[in-house]
């Protein structure tokens, strides 16, 4: 079991010993088709004529490649072939990149490098706060106009002399009868279960009579993980403009938003990018009889189309957008909840307006490049523009109110379209409340730095035990350099990123993984005074030394797991490799060096057994 967990080990471990190449990315810009030969070849001529080094280039899965000779080049190369392609009068992606090098028989047994962290490989790292206070009394504000509405509303009208917000979660209505405040909290039990309904006398005023509706925990939880969700969806699809390789963008605890891009150095690019302005726009189409002048083409789905140029409603009108069921038919729709002017606004133009078309018009302002001479030298611009494109174009089918469903989508069209109307802006504001940039040749600095002291750390381990236990120590070195090879394999199996206090926990571990080693030495030594037979001590050392192993090494890895679970990305890194070197540890300390012990001086006569110094 030892020789095949260790050869599996060394398996798994081999593609880090393939170091990958330097490379550029080449796509197609959102929707766009598959890179081609001739587009390919167009780069490849624009890094010859500026004599840039190419090692190989291929298309791979739509995209196209190309591998360099180290960073430099590449970081020559990018804007080469930015440039190239930007004559071709089409949208692409030019990414930096790092491409695999291992051979093809490892990775069709799933074997993989590890990732390099950020610290290690370069670039810069976001950590951003949603505004969730604000989206809280946002969401309360909407909700303060839908009541008002609904007092209003009916034969049966409740008249209310004013309302207010009180400490960003609480809602209060005074009246100047008690009456109408009980007939109102009745009417507000009876439809918002999201609030506590209490009432609240207020003295010397001309409406005495206070109604406070104050939200539960429940309901902010939920209107507080539904502005991270969508602000966290908007920024992984804006990411995805940088071009930039295996970016990292996660929830960070309960308003928090982490965000790494590799590669990417320029920090001010990185932040137009992610507080670009997206939003949505509902329209209906216009009649065949409609004048010039009153409408608006687009395209939908390769036809033109004419909408009409009158705005129902913006997107930031959009609270929540979600894949359901048509319950009739089964087909995937759309589920849409606006607030209550959006809901007012939309039934206004839809109750005189069904069987026609209303159409979603997704606008964002991007930005693209041009070239012109200046001073005799050829200068990028960079300048904004807005792309307008229809994302859907349904039937109204019944007048619209707060909530209503857009169906006759396929499952796909379905999510792309929820996901746009979710992603198309910002669900609350945020701001940056760390930044850092680690630049490339800082990280490679890193990786040597860590390199040389994982190499010192375990140089003076080995020295040490085979200066105190001998043949012994030479046992517990060889498990300890296959714990090393183990824990490597464990992490690139995994998919584990490697950071920098990842190093540290690597060091951490060359440290730790012989203290078992050294509970189980002494433990023999000790039997050995007794005058114990050496096969009864060897024995004895490892059976009886296991349960302080086990407690020493499970207290550990309960600190790991918290860590993990309460840390930020270092922390976590940290967290990553100290939990897997300490399970791999246990296992090469107690039960390698135990097959190595067993193979050496198993079933043998031994008169005298050389396990260090012994008084």
């Amino acid at each position: 079991m030892v020789l095949g967990v260790f050869v599996l080990g060394v398996i798994y471990a081999m593609p880090n010993f393939y170091p990958p190449d330097y490379a550029i990315q080449i796509s197609r810009g959102a929707g766009g088709q598959d890179i081609s030969d001739r587009e390919l070849s167009v780069a490849l001529d624009a890094l010859q004529n500026s004599n840039v080094r190419v090692k190989a280039s291929s298309l791979e899965e739509g995209s196209g490649l190309i591998r360099l000779e180290n960073a430099d080049e590449q970081l020559r190369a990018q804007p080469l072939i930015q440039r190239a392609l930007h004559d071709l009068q089409s949208e692409f992606v030019v990414a930096l990149n790092s491409a695999p090098t291992t051979p093809g028989w490892l990775r069709d047994l799933g074997a993989e490098p590890m990732k390099y962290g950020l610290d290690l490989r370069g670039g810069v790292h976001f950590l951003m706060e949603v505004d969730t206070v604000s989206a809280v009394t946002d969401r309360l504000e909407g909700m303060e106009q839908d009541i008002k509405r609904g007092f209003r509303s009916g034969s049966d009208r409740i008249r209310y002399a004013g309302s207010s917000i009180i400490d960003g979660q609480t809602l209060q209505f005074v009246f100047a009868e008690e009456s109408l405040r009980n007939r109102a909290r009745s009417r507000i039990e009876e439809t918002y279960a999201q609030f506590l309904v209490t009432g609240q006398d207020v003295p010397n005023a001309d409406a005495p009579f206070g109604l406070n509706l104050t939200m539960s925990d429940a309901a902010v939880r939920e209107i507080e993980d539904f502005a991270v969700q969508q602000n966290l969806q908007t920024i992984r699809n804006r990411v995805n403009e940088l071009g930039v390789a295996e970016p990292l963008v996660q929830r960070l605890g309960r308003q928090r938003i982490v965000v790494d891009l590799p590669g990417v150095q320029d920090t001010a690019e990185a932040k137009k990018i992610l507080g670009k302005v997206a939003t949505l726009e509902f329209r209906m189409e216009a009649s065949p009889d409609a004048s010039r002048g009153s409408i608006l083409p687009y395209t939908y789905e390769g036809r033109a189309v004419r909408l009409e140029r009158d705005l129902i409603l913006r997107g930031e009108r959009v609270f929540d957008a979600q894949v359901g069921f048509d319950p009739d038919t089964g087909l995937p729709q759309v589920n849409i909840t606006l607030d209550s002017e959006g809901g007012e606004l939309m039934h206004r133009s839809t109750r005189y307006n069904i069987g026609r078309r209303m159409a979603v018009v997704f606008i964002e302002t991007k930005t693209r490049d041009r070239y012109e001479m200046r001073g005799g030298e050829e200068v990028k611009i960079t300048e904004p523009y807005v792309e307008e494109r229809v994302i859907s174009l349904a039937t109204v089918q019944a007048a619209l109110g707060v909530s209503f469903r857009i169906t006759g989508l396929q499952g796909a069209e379905a999510r792309d379209l929820a996901l746009l109307l979710r992603a198309g802006a910002l669900a609350a504001d945020m701001f940056i409340a760390e930044e850092r940039t680690v630049g490339a040749s800082l990280g490679q600095e890193n990786i040597e730095l860590g390199a040389i002291s994982v190499a010192i750390g375990l140089g003076l381990v080995v020295i040490f035990m085979v200066a105190f236990y001998q043949w012994f120590g030479l046992a517990a070195n060889i498990a300890l350099m296959a714990n090393l090879l183990l824990l490597v394999a464990v992490m690139s199996s995994l998919s584990a990123t490697l950071t920098l206090p990842g190093i540290a926990g690597i060091v951490l571990t060359v440290g730790m993984a012989v203290d078992a080693n050294v509970l189980i030495f002494s433990r023999i030594k000790e039997e050995l005074k007794k005058s114990t037979p050496p096969q009864m001590a060897i024995n004895a050392g490892f059976e009886r030394a296991f349960v302080t192993i086990l407690d020493a090494n499970l207290t550990t890895l309960l600190v790991a797991v918290i860590l993990y679970s309460i840390g930020t990305g270092p922390v976590k890194g940290f967290a990553i490799t100290l939990s897997i070197g300490i399970l791999t540890s246990m296992f090469t300390a107690i039960m390698g060096t135990r097959a190595l012990v067993n193979l050496a001086v198993g079933g043998r006569p031994i008169k005298r057994l050389a396990i260090g110094w012994q008084r």
